[in-house]
């Protein structure tokens, strides 16, 4: 009880209910805690098993009210010694309630302890000791002459049975039980067997078996006779004698004690150790009865002294209101409306302070819209940046990064965000593939006084990479330079784009200037060994073929060259369907698994993606790179393929990743590698890579060097799946 009346007077405290209705509530909560704990004193009361649970939780209530009191004293003088606005008059008033409260209650707590021992110490005196032990003596007296005669009738009936035999004694040993009364009679062997009993109870087969410790008592003392109890638990006197013959035997006889005897005798017990225990307890239920009253007192006194800080705080709190409101408005909030307690004169005083800081409110009100339109337009403006194709860079006065968009992430592969507060050098120490391009741009900003404008070309991640840069110097309105932007832009597709569209007019040139041409010329090549041979010495003939030979095998040489440009400009005629892709590149690499020199190594991470491509197209491109692999190691080294899906701007594609260990590419051949006409071998037109660069992109995909394999060369592609 003594924790909760706190708690419920501070749910009371917020939902702000009247005075005479809190202070109803606390005292009723106080009255019925201690009613409780004084019920629980009391020998008969239910509550006797809850004395020390009520003890401690009325403590625990005094101290809480305890520790409330002086949290409201600390917080009265923080407020004193502030001097705030009727501080001082709650002071007063709480002292001179507290002067009043205290005064009587000691009074009557002086008294009321005085009263208290002298009523305890009549309860005991020494005529009242001397009757309950007599009682005591004569119960057991009684009991003991009772237990007495039915040990003398056992003995005779032990007398009785001396002698006979087994079959005599059962005959007799029922008449022997009813002539003396007992319940249950029972001849025992000297090792404790069974050897007749006879029971009152026709059903009862099984005798009362003596325990171990009587048994040792019986045979020590020859005899034992005792209280007990029964099977069924009732009370009954158990004796035991020794029947002297050889062997010699024990007899045990049961006798029933009367209800009433059994009953006074309990009572006469229950009485005695009851009075002794109130007797050593005198002490003790005088500290009880002092600590009910004393805990009584302090509940009593600290709550009456929580409701005076409770009810004083609320007399005065309008004022206090009214001042918190005043400072509110002074550091600038206007919105704070005062709650109107009464309909006097504070009250309309207090309506008057709530009218004068809605009219403020509204002035502020307008003023942060217009803030707030501003944070609006900043907002989109910023939306708008990270949404850009192009890597917007933003520099401070010193060329310190003070901002950077997404998009330059995806450009230059590095987190410039990361470096804000740093120059572009400081990206070097951590990325030196971007020496070159952020050492060019840092020179630019230091020296360009306008605009400028530069391209770059680098190897990232992804292979080259040209890059448009522009540099605008940003100026205060008072002239004064306070930074710059950098915009980057990846035109690298765009520039692959225009060699792209360059080589297919080239191409579409070379077939009609060139291919028209080489028909006539093979035919007359092969006229001329027609017609002279058969006129000409075996030498000169020999000579003629030679040479005509020569003339068709370069003839049909430039054929196929200018066959391979037609197919590098004609638009593709793609027939798309759904393929299997670890499928189709397992039936691709069936037809080189036949080359024992060359081991090549599978590491497929799926079995089930599909995309839509040209199977005709696409099995162009895994030869076209399986065979560059083979010709790179020369049938000494092994080839790698690997399969994996990979997730990327929420999208999934399937990367296929083609490796060796041969000679590896030069950084001049990684740049252009996939340009038409662009070869390292003795043979070939150099239009294979930038065929298969032309396929993978017809298909949505893209195709790239893997730059950070050192062992050789690596191409990896990836395709959109479906």
């Amino acid at each position: 009880m003594g924790i909760i009346q706190p708690m419920d007077i501070m749910a009371i405290t917020k939902v702000k209910l009247p005075a005479s209705v809190l202070i109803l509530i606390l005292f009723g909560l106080i009255i019925l805690s201690l009613q409780l704990m004084s019920s629980a004193t009391l020998e008969s009361s239910e509550l006797g098993d809850m004395y020390s649970w009520l003890l401690l939780g009325n403590s625990i209530g005094s101290i809480i009210l305890l520790a409330l009191i002086a949290i409201n004293v600390y917080s009265l003088a923080r407020e004193l010694k502030k001097r705030e606005a009727g501080s001082k008059l709650t002071a007063r008033m709480i002292f001179l309630f507290v002067l009043l409260s205290i005064a009587p209650a000691v009074i009557v707590f002086y008294f009321s302890v005085q009263f208290l021992n002298q009523n305890i110490d009549s309860w005991f005196n020494v005529e009242l000791d001397k009757a309950m032990e007599d009682a005591l003596e004569l119960s057991e007296a009684s009991l003991d002459q009772r237990m007495r005669l039915h040990l003398k009738q056992t003995r005779e009936i032990a007398r009785d049975v001396k002698g006979k035999s087994q079959t005599l004694i059962t005959l007799e040993l029922g008449e022997l039980r009813n002539k003396v009364g007992a319940t249950e009679i029972t001849l025992f062997s000297r090792q404790g067997n069974v050897i007749v009993s006879n029971n009152i109870n026709p059903t009862g087969i099984l005798p009362q078996l003596p325990e171990d410790d009587i048994w040792l008592q019986a045979r020590q003392n020859r005899e034992y006779f005792a209280l007990g109890h029964s099977k069924n638990g009732e009370l009954i006197i158990q004796v035991i004698v020794p029947v002297y013959e050889e062997p010699p035997n024990y007899l045990q006889a049961l006798f029933p004690v009367p209800v009433r005897i059994s009953d006074l005798a309990d009572s006469i017990d229950f009485a005695f150790v009851r009075y002794q225990e109130m007797t050593f307890l005198r002490s003790s239920l005088k500290t009880s009865f002092l600590l009910v009253l004393f805990l009584v007192l302090m509940l009593s006194l600290l709550a009456a002294i929580w409701v005076a800080f409770i009810s004083i705080r609320h007399i005065v709190a309008p004022v206090k209101e009214l001042v918190k409101g005043t400072q509110a408005v002074a550091s600038g909030n206007y919105k704070n409306q005062l709650p109107v307690m009464s309909q006097d004169d504070l009250g309309f005083l207090v309506e008057s302070f709530n009218e004068m800081t809605q009219r403020i409110a509204m002035s502020n009100d307008e003023i942060m819209e217009a803030g707030v339109e501003v944070e609006h337009q900043r907002a989109y403006l910023e939306t708008v940046l990270s949404n850009l194709t192009a890597g917007v860079i933003s520099l401070g006065s010193t060329h310190k990064i003070r901002t950077s968009n997404q998009a330059a992430y995806r450009i230059l592969h590095v987190h410039v965000s990361h470096f804000v507060g740093q120059s572009l050098l400081e990206i070097i120490k951590e990325h030196v593939e971007l020496t070159h391009l952020l050492s060019e741009i840092q020179c630019l900003l230091e020296q360009a006084e306008d605009i400028w404008e530069q391209r770059f070309a680098f190897l990232g991640p992804n292979g080259r990479q040209e890059l448009l840069c522009r540099g605008t110097p940003l100026f205060s309105s008072a002239g004064q330079r306070v930074g710059a932007i950098v915009v980057v832009d990846d035109v690298t597709d765009l520039i692959q784009a225009q060699k792209n569209a360059a080589w297919g007019e080239v191409a579409r040139r070379l077939a009609h200037e060139i291919k028209n041409p080489l028909t006539p010329i093979q035919l007359a090549a092969e006229r001329l060994q027609h017609k002279l041979a058969k006129e000409l010495t075996e030498s000169s003939a020999h000579v003629l073929q030679r040479s005509t030979q020569t003339i068709v095998q370069q003839v049909e040489a430039m054929k196929r060259m200018v066959d391979d440009f037609s197919e590098y400009a004609r638009p593709s005629k793609k027939k798309v369907e759904r393929v299997n892709i670890s499928t189709l590149v397992s039936e691709v690499l069936a037809l080189y698994m036949l080359q024992p020199d060359i081991k090549i190594e599978t590491l497929f991470n799926f079995e089930d993606a599909m995309i839509e491509a040209d199977p005709v197209s696409m099995r162009q491109v895994l030869h076209n790179l399986i065979k560059n692999a083979q010709e790179a190691v020369d049938k000494k080294g092994y080839i790698e393929i690997k399969l994996n899906k990979v997730i990327l701007n929420n999208a999934e594609y399937i990367e296929l990743a083609i490796y060796d260990n041969g000679c590896g590419l030069s950084e001049e051949q990684a740049e252009t590698v996939f340009e038409p006409y662009v070869t390292s071998k003795a043979k070939g037109t150099g239009l294979g890579l930038a065929i298969v660069k032309k396929i993978i992109e017809e298909h949505g995909g893209v195709i790239w060097i893997d730059t950070a394999y050192n062992n050789g060369a690596g191409f990896v592609i990836q395709l959109p799946t479906i």
